[in-house]
């Protein structure tokens, strides 16, 4: 009998008002009267005060509406009204402003307190700040939208290179090498960017993924400063290295074991804005020679990465190796 009668005790009101001020969440009690002036705050807890900056006598007697401001999703307050008026519990979030005008996101959760007639008394409601996890989610969705517009630009690349490079290709084997080859640098250069959290690559990045392998002897000179492109330029660019690596190896200095490969590259500022100049220099190989025919290289040069980029390439042939000079406009944000 006595284990029943604790049991149909009544908790300590006392015990109940520390648990409530205890609570790592804000909890506010208003009267039951929705229409304006109220509902009126009765109570808020101190992870109230901590969570907006209001200290308790500052919003007794004032509707939670003091909270509310121009970003605050009237959308929202429409159906939290419909389920109070129908006397149910509800559920969402919106924005709040603190005593300080500072914005942030409010996870509610509201129920009805009724007295001994089923009539609604109160409003209790349990409150946080999810203002992280909604920027969270906010980034998740946008790179969501993000990855899905560079798989469809992916795609299209990944066409236009089987086309080209079908094109510009004499045997299936010399299909086969170059096509490989091809999708091997376009994962490279997508692989840098998605390990960047502003889904970007540095020029040197891009450069690095194609002549490392042939870092020998110093037989390469890369100097410039950090430029950072977004992925929309990084793509073409880091195709067009992989076309003058590949054509070095064949025909230019990186065929022959004394050849080198200097690159340089820096900002230049104008009229025009921002650009990237950079300078590929082939030493001690081999003549370069015209090519005989419009081989996808040269095509890219020369067409593909003027029309994505705006850049204006010109294409020297020394007689100890290929000099190509690009100036490329970037967006004034990036450098």
């Amino acid at each position: 009998m006595g284990g029943q009668d604790t049991a149909r005790r009544k908790p300590d009101p006392q015990l109940l008002q520390a648990a409530v001020e205890a609570s790592g969440e804000a909890i506010v009690i208003t009267s039951a009267d929705l229409d304006e002036p109220g509902p009126r705050i009765e109570y808020v807890n101190p992870a109230f005060t901590r969570m907006t900056g209001y200290e308790a006598e500052e919003v007794l007697g004032l509707s939670p509406r003091l909270l509310q401001g121009p970003s605050t999703e009237r959308t929202v307050l429409d159906r939290m009204r419909a389920a109070l008026r129908a006397g149910e519990p509800f559920q969402g979030e919106a924005v709040n402003y603190r005593k300080d005008g500072s914005p942030y996101v409010v996870e509610w959760l509201i129920t009805p307190v009724r007295d001994g007639d089923g009539r609604i008394s109160h409003w209790v409601s349990v409150q946080r700040d999810v203002t992280e996890r909604r920027h969270g989610e906010d980034r998740q969705a946008l790179m969501v939208r993000e990855l899905h517009h560079r798989v469809k630009n992916t795609l299209a690349t990944v066409q236009a290179v089987v086309n080209a490079t079908a094109r510009s290709s004499l045997t299936v084997n010399e299909f086969t090498q170059a096509f490989t080859g091809r999708i091997g640098s376009l994962a490279r250069t997508h692989a840098l960017i998605t390990e960047d959290l502003a889904q970007a690559a540095s020029f040197e990045g891009l450069l690095r993924a194609e002549l490392d392998p042939y870092d020998e002897r110093g037989r390469l000179t890369l100097d410039g400063p950090k430029v950072v492109m977004p992925s929309e330029l990084a793509v073409p660019v880091g195709m067009a290295l992989h076309e003058l690596t590949t054509n070095a190896l064949k025909h230019g200095s990186l065929g022959d074991p004394n050849g080198r490969v200097q690159v340089t590259w820096w900002i230049e500022d104008g009229r025009a804005g921002r650009a990237l100049r950079w300078d590929w220099a082939e030493h001690d190989g081999p003549p370069a020679a015209h090519p005989t025919r419009e081989g996808f290289g040269h095509r890219l040069l020369n067409k593909v990465l003027a029309t994505q980029t705006g850049a204006e390439v010109d294409v020297a042939f020394a007689p100890d190796g290929l000099r190509v000079s690009v100036r490329m406009p970037l967006p004034s944000s990036d450098a």
